[in-house]
């Protein structure tokens, strides 16, 4: 054979190419293998992190729902912890923290609640049939206790840091830590210049020239009417405003975790109806409904009896120790009683004018008309109202305060403050001097007959009409804290 021959070259390339084949065959399957790592990795760290979540929301739901914070004098001694001016919140020098991860030890005082959590907040979830375990640990990072104006009660604040962990063990693992905070705020009860806790349409009514504006109390009176700003009157709604009329005017904002504007309906609930109507600051979306607690009931109950006060002069069923007659009427002062005065129901009558000192009235009901009024001579004075019937259930309008029936010249809404618990209806009216703060959040209330009101307005259902006007105190911002609902404040997460 020639060597220049090319006999058997053929066979060379085709040992070339069945070479070329078969690593392309092993790459194919090399990479098809990856994918199926992959997919199996990415599938493996999803179910760890939905355990993980799944920890978080137990640990979560544990110090919403089942955890008693500390308070003070309580058998968890708020005074055991380091936690003014601090973070994290410190026991014995070191941050305070709930945990069940084996790997993560817990130092909380109380140690029933150490253990609860413990055992309650770890587990397992079945995802794909395969078993994934989870586990939390909660850091206290901030604490406060404050006196709730809506209670009276002591509160404790707290702003927790949940670190949960998913994991899945055996030949191929995986693990993933979810990281939240939680926490809960004070702010101001009276947030808004009038705020409605119903959660359907028409929560707040506005129509035929009724309007909203602020006005700073710290620069007015005594005796000398505030100027008021077109601005800062807001108004809010866990449901709908329903607004009318050219001359209806919200000087400010509306605020709603409801969306949308337009026709409300009971399967659509939108967050504002505006027939005419301005609201010059747009509209807010709350991230979620404002819960507010009802205060509670005078205890114990006042007596659904009459003290009427019928023009000058004391009611013989009034003690006289608490009571000094006028020639217009009479002089209250709680003082004289230890800092209270308890009556049935009060009603004014033949143009009664009562005098009020600072203190507490417990009374059923109120009732002022025939041009009574009511004087408050020094505050605050706090009326906190029962609105019993005889039968023990609610009255059906357990106030009725209509025309020029207050006078607070000092243009302070502190200086008078209504409580009432119940659903009944309060009829309200203003005048030049009428000053308040309104904290009934169960209750439905109307406002008519073109007056000024000073101050703020919580209830459950708020009607406005004939030129009324709500002037809300901006200094109310800075005072009458309560509790905030718990909020999840940041999220993260990551693969280990």
């Amino acid at each position: 054979m020639s060597p220049k021959s090319e006999n058997g070259i053929a066979m060379i390339l085709a040992l070339f190419m069945v070479m070329v084949l078969s690593v392309l065959s092993s790459s194919l399957m090399f990479v098809s293998q990856t994918e199926t790592w992959s997919s199996q990795n990415y599938r493996m760290a999803s179910q760890a992190r939905y355990a993980a979540e799944s920890g978080m929301h137990l640990a979560s739901n544990y110090l919403m729902f089942t955890y008693a914070p500390p308070s003070t004098g309580g058998a968890d001694d708020i005074a055991n912890y380091t936690y003014e001016n601090t973070s994290p919140v410190l026991i014995g020098g070191a941050p305070v923290v709930l945990s069940s991860n084996p790997d993560v030890a817990s130092n909380y005082p109380a140690a029933a609640v150490a253990a609860d959590f413990a055992a309650n907040v770890v587990g397992n979830v079945t995802l794909n049939d395969i078993p994934v375990a989870f586990n939390a640990t909660a850091t206290l990072l901030a604490m406060q206790e404050i006196v709730d104006a809506a209670t009276g009660a002591n509160t404790t604040l707290q702003t927790w840091q949940i670190d949960a962990e998913g994991g899945i063990t055996g030949a191929r693992s995986a693990e993933v830590s979810v990281s939240v905070v939680i926490e809960r705020q004070p702010f101001p009860m009276y947030s808004y210049a009038a705020f409605a806790t119903g959660r359907g349409c028409g929560a707040i009514t506005f129509a035929g020239g009724a309007t909203t504006d602020s006005y700073d109390s710290t620069g007015a009176g005594p005796g000398v009417p505030p100027v008021p700003d077109a601005y800062g009157g807001n108004v809010g709604a866990n449901g709908n405003l329903d607004a009318s009329g050219g001359t209806t005017v919200i000087n400010g904002s509306v605020s709603s975790p409801r969306g949308g504007v337009g026709n409300c309906t009971t399967n659509n609930v939108t967050a504002t109806t505006l027939k005419g109507a301005t609201v010059t600051d747009g509209f807010t979306q709350l991230s979620q409904p404002i819960d507010l607690e009802a205060p509670p009931e005078p205890n114990p109950l006042p007596p659904t009896t009459d003290d009427d006060f019928i023009g000058a002069g004391c009611p013989a069923s009034v003690m006289a120790a608490v009571c000094t007659p006028t020639g217009t009427g009479a002089i209250l002062d709680p003082a004289a009683n230890g800092g209270t005065i308890t009556l049935g129901n009060m009603n004014l009558t033949g143009g009664a004018e009562v005098h009020l000192n600072a203190g507490t009235y417990v009374v059923n009901s109120l009732d002022f008309a025939g041009g009574s009024q009511i004087v408050i001579d020094s505050g605050p004075v706090i009326f906190q109202i029962a609105g019993k019937d005889g039968g023990g259930g609610d009255l059906a309008t357990p106030v009725k305060m209509v025309g020029n029936t207050v006078s607070n010249d000092t243009y302070d809404p502190t200086n008078l403050q209504l409580f009432y618990a119940g659903t009944g209806e309060l009829q309200l009216a203003g005048g030049a001097e009428a000053s308040a703060l309104i904290y009934a959040p169960n209750a439905s209330a109307s406002f008519s007959g073109g007056f000024d009101f000073y101050g703020a307005v919580v209830v459950n259902q708020l009607t406005a009409t004939g030129g009324s006007t709500i002037h809300y105190d901006r200094n109310l911002l800075n005072s009458a804290f309560t509790t905030s609902n718990h909020q999840m404040t940041s999220f993260s997460w990551k693969n280990f």
